[in-house]
């Protein structure tokens, strides 16, 4: 934790849509304009699966989160703090004096339109406007964005993303869908006789796309990256619908990714997962979804 002074974005900022893009790039030139830190005050959990109990699988891990954050719009600091019952019940006024201002020491606040904060929510945004201009502090409150007359939201991209519709989920997001994950080992099949892939682990309550097979592109621990096609779901015709897997096919790829962490962007919903009758068959599909893959690429500036 910097002990500098900070303009701070507040939110959840799964996804990191285009939503929240408004928040972080007023807080990155509010923070040059200040000469200080621009910053991100988020959870490693979401505050409404706590209070409720209900579980709400995530558009993104932390890691993502952050990464998206610090890449895409310049955030130099992600404060990502437990979102336990001590947090749970701290009053909205310490959480602006004790928390963000005396000990991430906040001079510039930047906030949805729609932000809630402090013990059973009772924060809005109208009262973070007014106990900034108490204690001094700058504050903006950043209206809703809309895509096509629809409000941007994580809820409304989540369901997108379980519904397979990448391409319209990316338009929402501003980005291509992510999901990073360490490499496993799989069953061999597909690196000893179709083509080399990484099996990737999905990380803890963050969902993946609807079953089926997708054009990605998968970033790799050297800096490069190459085109891959990836088959989410139970691998029907090798699994015989076991567990839900994540295996990118890389193509023009040579070398072993066992043990390193692999970010996929995803970009277009190919077909459905379905089940072959034999090996071949998978194999000339798969073929098939590589031409396309290929086609992708040459056609759009990625």
């Amino acid at each position: 934790m910097s002990s500098k002074e900070k303009v701070i974005a507040l939110g959840f900022f799964d996804g990191v849509h285009l939503g929240h893009a408004a928040l972080l790039r007023r807080t990155a030139e509010a923070a040059a304009a200040r000469g200080v830190i621009p910053a991100v005050f988020t959870f490693d959990r979401v505050p409404k699966e706590v209070v409720t109990g209900i579980p709400c699988p995530l558009i993104n891990s932390p890691e993502d989160r952050r990464d998206l954050m610090r890449r895409l719009y310049g955030i130099q600091e992600v404060i990502m703090v437990p979102f336990d019952r001590e947090m749970m019940t701290t009053s909205w006024q310490d959480y602006v004096t004790e928390i963000l201002v005396k000990r991430h020491r906040a001079v510039h606040l930047v906030a949805g339109h729609d932000h809630r904060f402090g013990h059973k929510n009772q924060g809005t945004p109208e009262l973070l406007v007014q106990k900034c201009a108490e204690l001094g502090l700058g504050c903006d409150i950043i209206p809703k964005v809309e895509v096509g007359g629809i409000t941007v939201s994580s809820t409304y991209i989540r369901r997108l993303v379980e519904l397979g519709q990448i391409e319209r989920a990316n338009r929402f997001l501003g980005h291509p869908h992510t999901l990073t994950g360490a490499v496993r080992h799989g069953r061999g099949v597909g690196s000893s006789r179709l083509f080399p892939t990484a099996n990737l682990t999905v990380p803890p309550h963050v969902l993946v796309p609807s079953h089926g097979v997708y054009v990605t592109r998968a970033y790799l621990p050297d800096g490069g990256s190459c085109a891959a096609v990836t088959n989410v779901g139970t691998r029907p015709t090798l699994n015989n619908g076991a567990d839900i897997t994540v295996e990118a096919c890389l193509l023009d790829f040579e070398g072993d990714l066992y043990g390193t962490t692999v970010r996929l962007e995803f970009f277009r919903h190919i077909r459905d997962e379905i089940r072959f009758d034999s090996l071949d068959a998978l194999k000339a599909q798969i073929a098939a979804d590589v031409e396309t893959t290929r086609r992708y690429f040459a056609e759009h500036a990625v």
